[in-house]
C-alpha cells in the first residue's frame, strides 16, 4: 500500500527550506504555467504552489485547488479569503476520481504526490482525462536517491520509468527538467 501524507503534518508543507528547494514562481513557469492557463493543482496540499498558480494565470484564468483532506482544503480556502484571491475553486476528490468535468482544464500540475498513488496508471488515466486536447500535465517528483528529505527511496518513482509510464498511456512531447538536486520534473501534452 503506498504511504500518504499525513495532514497533521502539514505544518512541514511550506517552510523556508522548502520554499528554498523548490521556489513557487521559479518552479511552475519553468514547467510551463502561463497567463490565462486553468489549472488542476492536484493534492494541492496547503496550496504551496496553488497561490503562486492564481497569481500567474491572472483574472483570465483559473486555478482548481484539488485534494482527499478536507484539512489541506480549509487551509487553502482561509489564504484565499485572507488574500482576496478570486480565481481559486477548492475541489475535495477522491484518488482516481477528480470530480471535474473531462477536457476541464489546460494545466494539470500534480507536485510530490505520484509517488503516494495505489494504482498510478488508474490515477493518471485520471488526470488525463480532465486535461483538455493539447492541454499539459506537468509533474514534479524526488529523484529516486537517497535523501536527506521526503519518502523512502523505494516509494520514489525513477524518471525513466515514468517517462515510459506516460508516452504508454498516449502523452506526447514529453519534456525533463532539472528541478535541483532533490526532485525532477517532467511535462507532456495530451494530444
Amino acid at each position: 500500500m503506498a504511504h500518504k501524507f499525513d495532514p497533521k503534518n502539514r505544518h512541514k508543507l511550506d517552510s523556508e527550506k522548502r520554499r528554498e528547494m523548490l521556489p513557487p514562481v521559479k518552479t511552475l513557469m519553468s514547467l510551463g504555467l502561463k497567463e490565462e492557463d486553468i489549472v488542476a493543482d492536484i493534492g494541492c496540499g496547503i496550496g504551496f504552489f496553488t497561490i503562486t498558480a492564481a497569481e500567474i494565470v491572472g483574472e483570465k484564468g483559473k486555478v482548481f485547488a484539488m485534494d482527499i483532506s478536507k484539512e489541506m482544503l480549509d487551509e487553502v480556502e482561509n489564504k484565499v479569503k485572507e488574500n482576496n484571491i478570486l480565481n481559486i475553486e477548492t475541489v475535495l476528490t477522491n484518488e482516481n476520481d477528480l470530480k471535474l468535468k473531462d477536457g476541464k482544464v489546460s494545466f494539470a500540475f500534480i507536485s510530490q504526490v505520484l509517488h503516494e498513488s495505489e494504482d498510478l496508471n488508474k490515477f493518471l488515466n485520471e488526470i488525463k482525462r480532465i486535461i483538455c486536447r493539447k492541454g499539459k500535465i506537468a509533474i514534479v517528483e524526488w529523484q529516486k536517491i537517497e535523501g536527506e528529505f521526503g519518502p523512502a527511496l523505494d516509494h520514489r518513482i525513477d524518471k525513466a520509468d515514468l517517462i515510459k509510464k506516460l508516452a504508454s498511456l498516449g502523452f506526447s512531447n514529453i519534456e525533463s527538467l532539472d528541478i535541483g538536486k532533490d526532485f525532477y520534473g517532467l511535462t507532456a501534452q495530451k494530444f
